[in-house]
């Protein structure tokens, strides 16, 4: 029986047998707050017999900070200090197809690494057979994580395109009462037998500012017709126009805000548990291919997170507070483990559920952002649709780092 079926009798029996079952919730109680101790429960599997070190582990976390550390500051550094060079401008090319590369990455992280943990830990046989074993919490949490994060992100994209457009039309009515100002020369009276604009004598008065904006519009035009449009094209007359796909970062700057603190969210929240799980960790052969694999792992996460961050065009001191948070939360959660490692028990089954939840709200954050947000965001758009050749090329990056970081999944 699931266990929605065993609270249906409970909610349609008559008095009489609810009488007979007063103790249900009590016992309900008593079974949560067991399946919350922390006791320890099992063998610890992943400490190898004859592979428990605390010696040569510790020097392998120590390690692990550092070579995290580095993966992550680079992996995040890049898109936000390239963002200056061409080839590494967020409406590059390149940057298009590592970006894939990385979604790639995060898709099967959520999928193959974390989804699975999380199934793992909420149905440990240490765990109390009701509820945790009669329903299928980890795809139920990640599904309304997914859910969730869904309605964040409409809402939050709401909310800043609605800021955004305030914020334009103040500008734009600050521009226009400049303009105004400015725009109006008086002209020296001509002689009675000329005319000017029709009108007799006088002062009479030129609007200059309509000029410059009509100059402006008259050569906005598209590179071609048809349904391929944009690009940059330069014009012979010294001034050159931008057209990008899909309105351009501005239009879409507050869905980029949104994008890239959700995706943080959902990043960090997994990073400090699998650093958590490595710091406690007493052996080396559990470490070593974490070690490589987090790497690996981190940069390209640190990637897409620094393209995200890079596209919503916040402030230098906003983008760095963003990007150090992402490199140090794994290292913290290691420094958090190794201090933790006498007390802290990972096997036991408050520890389970909790590391359980945690990994079930990630991956569902986490696969969510990387099929909406990331894959369909670009492979949708009108800039790859008419761009065959960066079709093929951002669609094997996007199969090639969901295949490697699931091959990971053998060793860690």
């Amino acid at each position: 029986m699931s266990f929605i079926e065993d609270l249906v009798p409970f909610f349609f029996m008559d008095p009489k047998s609810r009488e007979k079952t007063g103790a249900f919730s009590d016992t309900i109680m008593l079974k949560l707050y067991q399946s919350v101790s922390n006791t320890t429960c099992g063998s610890a599997d992943e400490e190898i017999e004859g592979c428990r070190d605390s010696s040569a582990a510790l020097t392998l976390k120590i390690v692990a900070i550092s070579a995290i550390l580095i993966a992550s500051t680079c992996g995040v550094g890049i898109p936000l200090v390239g963002k200056k060079h061409r080839f590494l401008r967020t409406d590059s090319n390149l940057f298009l197809t590592v970006k894939a590369f990385a979604a790639g990455v995060i898709l099967s992280t959520g999928f193959v690494h974390i989804l699975p943990g999380a199934t793992s830990s909420l149905t440990n046989p240490c765990l109390p057979k009701f509820p945790w074993l009669k329903f299928p919490f980890a795809g139920f949490i990640a599904m309304m994580a997914a859910l969730a994060t869904l309605v964040v992100d409409f809402v939050g994209t709401q909310y800043y395109e609605r800021k955004q457009e305030k914020q334009s039309q103040k500008d734009q009515i600050d521009s226009v009462d400049l303009v105004s100002e400015s725009a109006i020369v008086p002209v020296e009276p001509k002689a009675r037998n000329e005319k000017l604009f029709g009108e007799e004598d006088g002062g009479a008065i030129h609007i200059v500012g309509m000029h410059a904006h009509a100059a402006h519009h008259r050569h906005s035009h598209s590179q071609e017709q048809g349904a391929c449009q944009g690009n940059v094209r330069e014009h012979s007359h010294g001034h050159s126009h931008s057209h990008s796909f899909g309105g351009g970062d501005e239009e879409g700057g507050g869905r980029h805000v949104v994008v890239s603190q959700v995706l943080e969210l959902g990043i960090v929240s997994h990073s400090l548990i699998i650093g958590i799980a490595l710091g406690v960790s007493e052996s080396p052969c559990t470490i070593r291919p974490l070690l490589v694999a987090l790497s690996f792992h981190q940069f390209f996460e640190g990637f897409a997170l620094g393209g995200c961050i890079s596209q919503a065009q916040f402030n230098s001191l906003r983008s760095t507070i963003m990007a150090t948070f992402f490199a140090v939360t794994t290292p913290l959660g290691i420094a958090i483990g190794i201090l933790a490692s006498s007390s802290y028990n990972p096997h036991s089954p408050r520890a389970l559920v909790v590391e359980g939840i945690l990994n079930s709200i990630s991956s569902g954050i986490l696969i969510y952002m990387a099929l909406v947000d990331l894959i369909a965001a670009d492979f949708l758009s009108k800039r790859m649709s008419c761009n065959t050749r960066l079709q093929i090329v951002s669609y094997f990056a996007l199969f090639l780092g969901a295949g490697l970081m699931s091959l990971l999944a053998i060793w860690a």
